[in-house]
């Protein structure tokens, strides 16, 4: 069984993490992509990191916008399927995001709510204070959550899905300031059980880390169309910051 302290390590690593997720459409995250990089502006000599980038799939689409794009991410298993993809403007590392960054960029993008892991709220300030250190001067953080209002009003707390001959038994509950997904499920003869766990950050608890890591809210969006964030409504709370 693995510890609540190293749950994304075990589990992102696992070749189970990926078979649940195969089948996620790429189309929200390719809208997604576009709207933000237009709306920002970019210059197509635009540096992107695109911090725990998982597989890939916003790096290789922020590349094929025609930017260069460093994807980082702590599974080693998914920075070698990543890699696969890599050329001359793109390329991938593995990288804690608790650690400093050491080269400048003139954006960094954290996606699809790939924050918020850590026990310790100091943790996630020291993730953004990285976040802002390694930005060039006029540099600009994209941060992409969920909306946790959203998320408590349409919890499904119990689900299984089949795939590839794997019944996945998913649990998801919202206790001691985190939402956890619980997932079990036997393969191989052999019983196994992982979880996610993210914290359950409202806009106040951002805006409290953003001022301790000492950086400015410039947009704050609701979907992955830029929509204005509705606590109610909103499905994503998306951050531009600096």
């Amino acid at each position: 069984m693995n510890t609540k302290k190293d749950w994304f390590t075990s589990w992102f690593d696992t070749t189970f993490y990926h078979t649940l997720y195969k089948d996620r459409d790429d189309t929200e995250a390719r809208v997604f992509m576009q709207n933000i990089t237009s709306f920002l502006q970019l210059e197509p000599t635009t540096h992107i990191l695109d911090l725990a980038c998982g597989k890939g799939r916003h790096s290789v689409f922020l590349n094929s916008l025609g930017y260069r794009v460093t994807g980082a991410d702590l599974s080693e298993n998914n920075i070698s399927f990543a890699a696969t993809f890599a050329n001359e403007r793109l390329n991938f590392e593995v990288h804690d995001m608790r650690n400093p960054i050491i080269d400048k960029y003139d954006a960094i993008f954290n996606l699809f709510t790939s924050f918020g892991y850590f026990e310790d709220d100091q943790e996630d300030i020291i993730v953004l204070q990285n976040i802002k250190n390694g930005l060039k001067k006029n540099g600009i953080a994209v941060i992409d959550f969920l909306n946790v209002f959203d998320v408590q009003k349409h919890l499904v707390k119990n689900e299984v899905k089949s795939i590839d001959g794997i019944d996945f038994f998913i649990h998801r509950k919202i206790e001691n300031g985190f939402i956890v997904k619980e997932i079990k499920f036997t393969a191989d003869g052999e019983k196994h059980s992982f979880f996610e766990r993210v914290k359950y950050l409202d806009i106040e608890k951002f805006i409290s880390y953003f001022k301790k890591a000492g950086l400015k809210i410039n947009h704050t969006f609701g979907n992955y169309n830029l929509s204005k964030f509705d606590k109610e409504t909103s499905n994503r709370l998306i951050f531009v910051v600096s």
